[in-house]
């Protein structure tokens, strides 16, 4: 594997479950320790410390906060693939806490399977606490929602997830990564661990005995996953894709022919393809014990089925706890290439963006998040050591993310490289996703299963 693939991960945005790019810089056969980084033993350390409040604990939030772990103890960050680059001379006390509105990391990307798959469901959801990786005396987690910021002051309000009470977090930088706001079946809504394997174990079981079969209503990259995730796990049962346009993932700027590929798969693995229709009523009858859907389509055609899951998912920003000069029209927050805020607000050098929260050129995806989150905490960090020492910065800044995707489309893959153009196969599904829609890839990259070093 050529440091070009793995330098190439940092410039690439993936698609939900597109990892591809992903694997190809750490193959599930490489050991994380493998590429371990050196540190620096003849350091010096700050006189002063500094709070570092995190809003979001998925992809973007915790590239960001185990990059500044690295950081601030004089270490190379486990996302910088360069084996020339150098270690900081300086140590930083670090003082890291992680707001996020989950009990857990759950992984965004698999979530058509863990809707659909019992083992997977328990495997795509781990609590923070039950993270070797983020055990740390410098890193510390909330389970709530900030509902607001106060950039002049440096503080933070937030509502905690189970008493409800206000509280207030000051800080001296601010990364807020918390997302988009997706709606079922896009992703759960459960906010706790057991809470999700509840709702993924009815959500299974209502699928599993629908009369009629289930329709899939949307053919964006969600959509196609889930109608085909929903015919591997269950062969029986009838599954049915419909999506108003004539061609799948019409939103997405690729190619026809990624598109084209993706319906030949689909229909190939027995989905039933409707294009070009929308779904204009949709009627829930009882049927006895049971309740079925009729839906009728822009073409006069009507349908019965047990089951309708809304793949038409209308992403909103979780933004609304900052004001309105941090954002643009549409609620994403503006940022410098450098990812710190560029909106009219006090103290911008002291507040930084991560992830699909972002105003920025290209698919957003979790590949992208990632490379966001640790460019931010290493501008960070250059920040904090102008700040102590009177070094001048050197700004890391971020690049429009190409045009690249892959699915995991039943028992194979599509992916779209401007390189490579469109490829797909079984083999790819296993170099691409692994066996468990990448989990395994992002969880290493990630290095959440290694305890963090002293």
């Amino acid at each position: 594997m050529t440091l070009y693939y793995c330098v190439l991960l940092e410039l690439l945005a993936l698609a939900p479950s597109q990892i591809f790019l992903l694997s190809s810089c750490f193959p599930l056969s490489l050991s994380p320790k493998a590429l371990t980084m050196p540190s620096n033993d003849f350091v010096r350390t700050v006189s002063r410390s500094y709070r570092v409040l995190v809003i979001g604990g998925s992809y973007s939030g915790l590239a960001a906060a185990l990059s500044l772990i690295d950081l601030s103890n004089a270490r190379v960050p486990r996302f910088t693939y360069n084996p020339e680059a150098k270690p900081p001379t300086h140590r930083i006390p670090i003082q890291i806490t992680v707001v996020d509105k989950r009990d857990g990391y759950f992984h965004l990307i698999g979530s058509p399977k863990a809707l659909a798959c019992k083992k997977f469901a328990a495997e795509a959801w781990t609590r923070f606490q039950d993270i070797p990786g983020l055990k740390s005396p410098d890193l510390s987690f909330i389970q709530g929602s900030v509902s607001s910021v106060d950039f002049q002051n440096k503080v933070a309000h937030i509502v905690d997830s189970e008493t409800k009470a206000n509280r207030t977090e000051s800080y001296d930088y601010l990364i807020a990564g918390s997302g988009l706001r997706r709606s079922f079946p896009t992703v759960p809504q459960s906010l706790k661990r057991d809470e999700f394997l509840k709702e993924a174990e009815e959500h299974m079981t209502s699928v599993e005995k629908a009369r009629d079969g289930v329709v899939v209503v949307g053919g964006g990259a969600v959509g196609v996953e889930m109608a085909a995730e929903l015919k591997i796990l269950n062969p029986s049962q009838k599954v049915t894709l419909i999506h108003s346009r004539n061609r799948l993932l019409s939103s997405e700027p690729l190619p026809d022919d990624f598109a084209e590929r993706s319906l030949s798969i689909l229909i190939e693995t027995g989905v039933e393809v409707i294009l070009g229709q929308r779904v204009i009523e949709t009627t829930a009858v009882e049927d006895g014990d049971a309740r079925v859907w009729n839906l009728t389509l822009s073409d006069g055609r009507k349908l019965t089925t047990g089951q309708v899951l809304n793949a038409v998912s209308q992403s909103v920003p979780t933004s609304t706890y900052l004001s309105k000069e941090a954002l643009n029209d549409e609620g994403y927050i503006k940022v410098h290439p450098s990812l710190q805020f560029s909106g009219p607000i006090p103290n911008p050098q002291n507040h930084w963006a991560v992830g699909d929260l972002v105003e920025w050129e290209g698919i957003k995806r979790c590949g992208g998040a990632m490379h966001m989150g640790h460019y931010a905490a290493m501008n960070i960090h250059e920040h904090m050591l102008e700040e102590s020492t009177g070094q001048k910065p050197s700004y890391q800044t971020l690049s429009p993310f190409p045009a690249v995707m892959g699915l995991a489309i039943g028992k194979k893959a599509v992916s779209y490289t401007p390189d490579e153009g469109t490829r797909e196969g079984e083999d790819l599904q296993k170099s691409l996703f692994g066996k468990d829609m990448g989990h395994t890839i992002c969880w290493n990259y990630m290095r959440l299963g290694e305890a963090i070093k002293a």
